[in-house]
C-alpha cells in the first residue's frame, strides 16, 4: 500500500464516518469522493460496503430508546428477497441507463421536497408497503449498488421523528450490507490483499462516527429532514454526472 493510498484512505473514512455519524447513511457517497481519484475500483467498492457496515455497528447505539426492530424487519425481509432478482435483471438491464435514471429522480424528489414547507405524511400501506420498498431497494442493490435511496425516501415521506427514521434505515443498510459482505466472501470478492485497507479502516473510522452520533443528537427534526434530503440530492447528482462521464 502507498503512502497516497494510505491518505486517502484515512481521510475518505475520517469525512465518511462523520457523515455517517451524523445520518445513519451515505458512506460510499462521501469515501468515493475521495477514493475514486487514487483507489482502485476492485478495492474501492469493497472498502465502501466493509466502512458502511463499520459506520452501522458503531453507531447503532445512537437511536434514542433503542433501535425499532420490528418496524424495521419488513424493510430488511423485502429488502432480502430483492437482492437476487436486481442482481438476476443485470442480464437485461443496462446499469448505467438505470444509475442515471435514479439520480434524474432523487434529484428531482428531494430538490421538491427541500424546498417544501411540510413535507406529505404517507400513513397508509402499514408493513406491506414498507417490506415493498425494501424490496424495490434490495432490487436497485442487487441491480446497481443503491440499496439506500428507496427505503431512506421512504422512510421521510413517512412523517417519523427522526430516531424513528434513523432506526429503520441503519436497522436495512446494516443487514444489506452484511448480506453484501457475504456475498463478497463466498464469491472471492475479498481477498487478503485488501486486509491491509481494512485493517487501517477500523480505528480511523471509530472517533469521526462516534462524533457524528453526537451531532445528530443536537439537530432537531428539520435540520435532520433537511440533511438527510441533502445526502439523497447529492447521490443524485453524484449518479447523473458518474454516468455523464463514464
Amino acid at each position: 500500500m502507498t503512502a497516497t493510498a494510505m491518505v486517502a484512505i484515512v481521510l475518505g473514512t475520517c469525512l465518511a464516518g462523520f457523515v455517517q455519524g451524523l445520518s445513519g447513511f451515505a458512506f460510499g457517497l462521501v469515501a468515493m469522493s475521495v477514493w475514486a481519484w487514487t483507489i482502485e475500483p476492485q478495492l474501492a467498492g469493497p472498502m465502501v460496503v466493509w466502512g458502511s457496515w463499520i459506520g452501522q455497528i458503531l453507531s447503532l447505539g445512537s437511536v434514542r430508546g433503542g433501535l425499532l426492530w420490528r418496524r424495521a424487519l419488513p424493510f430488511v425481509v423485502g429488502g432480502v428477497a430483492g437482492v437476487p432478482v436486481g442482481a438476476w435483471l443485470l442480464r437485461y438491464v443496462d446499469v448505467g441507463a438505470f444509475r442515471g435514471c435514479v439520480g434524474v429522480v432523487l434529484i428531482g424528489y428531494s430538490s421538491a421536497m427541500l424546498f417544501a414547507r411540510q413535507l406529505p405524511a404517507l400513513r397508509r400501506g402499514g408493513a406491506l408497503a414498507d417490506g415493498a420498498v425494501g424490496a424495490l431497494g434490495g432490487v436497485m442493490g442487487g441491480l446497481g449498488g443503491l440499496t439506500g435511496p428507496a427505503p431512506t425516501l421512504w422512510c421521510t415521506l413517512r412523517g417519523w421523528d427522526k430516531d424513528a427514521q434513523r432506526s429503520v434505515f441503519q436497522i436495512f443498510n446494516l443487514a444489506m450490507h452484511t448480506l453484501t459482505l457475504a456475498v463478497y466472501f463466498v464469491g472471492g470478492t475479498l481477498t487478503a490483499a485488501m486486509v491491509p485497507a481494512f485493517a487501517l479502516m477500523v480505528p480511523v473510522a471509530v472517533v469521526p462516527t462516534l462524533v457524528g452520533v453526537v451531532v445528530y443528537r443536537r439537530v432537531d427534526e428539520r435540520a435532520f429532514r433537511r440533511v438527510v434530503l441533502g445526502l439523497l440530492l447529492a447521490s443524485g447528482v453524484a449518479l447523473v454526472v458518474s454516468v455523464a462521464v463514464g
